[in-house]
C-alpha cells in the first residue's frame, strides 16, 4: 500500500467516525423504541420456570419418604443430614416459588432461596457427572462418561433395530441417554440470578402493582 492511499484513508478517517457514530447513533434509538416491551423479559423467564419448579416441588412431595431416604442414605444416596426436614424445605422452596413466580410476587426474595437449591443440588448430585445434561460423544463438553454412553446406546438401538420395532419405538421421540450434569440446573440457576436483578418486571405482575402503589410513585420501575 503506497503513501498515497495511506493519505488519502488517514484523511477520510473523520468521516468514517462520524458514519460510525451516527449508525450506533440510529440503533441505540432503534433499541429504545422497543423498550415498552421490556416486560416481556422477566414474565417470559418466570413463565419458564414456573413449571419446572411445580412439577420438582410436587414430585418430591408425591414420593417423600422414597426422596427423603435417597437425600439421607450414605450408599446409594447424598448423604445429607436430617434428610426429611431438607425434603420438606426443599420442596415447599419449589412450590412456592413456582407460585411466587407465576403471580410475579415476591420475585426477587424468592429467587434467593430457588438459586441456593439450584446451587446445592448442582453441587451435590450433578457436578460428578459433568457439564452435560444429555450425553453425547463429541462436542466441548463430552467426556469418557458420556463417550461410553454413547457408545451402549448405538448398541442398544441395534438391539432394538434387530430384534424389536424400532419404528414403533421411536415414533414419538429419540432414545437418549441422561448423563445429570451441572447444565440444566446451572441455567436455571443463571435465569433466577437475572430475575434477582432485574425483578419481576413491569404490568403483568404483583410486584409492579405493589411497587407502583405503596413503595414509589414511579411509573417505569421493573418492579
Amino acid at each position: 500500500m503506497d503513501n498515497k492511499v495511506i493519505t488519502t484513508l488517514i484523511e477520510k478517517l473523520p468521516i468514517f467516525q462520524h458514519k460510525a457514530a451516527k449508525i450506533a447513533e440510529m440503533m441505540t434509538l432503534l433499541c429504545d423504541k422497543a423498550k415498552f416491551l421490556d416486560f416481556l423479559a422477566p414474565l417470559l423467564l418466570r413463565l419458564y420456570l414456573v413449571p419446572i419448579f411445580w412439577m420438582a416441588g410436587t414430585k418430591k412431595f408425591g414420593s417423600f419418604t422414597d426422596t427423603a431416604e435417597w437425600f439421607g442414605n450414605d450408599d446409594w444416596g447424598l448423604g445429607l443430614p436430617l434428610p426429611y426436614l431438607l425434603v420438606f424445605l426443599v420442596a415447599t422452596t419449589e412450590v412456592l416459588g413456582a407460585v411466587f413466580l407465576l403471580l410475579g410476587f415476591g420475585v426477587r426474595l424468592i429467587s434467593i432461596p430457588l438459586m441456593i437449591t439450584m446451587a446445592i443440588a448442582a453441587i451435590t448430585v450433578h457436578l460428578k457427572h459433568g457439564w452435560l445434561a444429555i450425553a453425547t460423544s463429541s462436542g466441548l463438553f463430552a467426556t469418557d462418561r458420556t463417550i461410553g454412553a454413547i457408545e451402549r446406546l448405538d448398541k442398544a438401538k441395534n438391539m432394538l433395530q434387530q430384534y424389536g420395532n424400532y419404528d414403533w419405538l421411536t415414533e414419538n421421540g429419540n432414545f437418549v441417554v441422561l448423563n445429570n450434569g451441572i447444565e440444566f440446573a446451572t441455567t436455571y440457576f443463571i435465569m433466577l440470578l437475572v430475575l434477582f436483578f432485574i425483578g419481576s418486571g413491569r404490568y403483568v405482575s404483583v410486584d409492579y402493582w405493589l411497587r407502583r402503589k405503596f413503595i414509589v410513585d414511579d411509573k417505569e420501575s421493573l418492579l
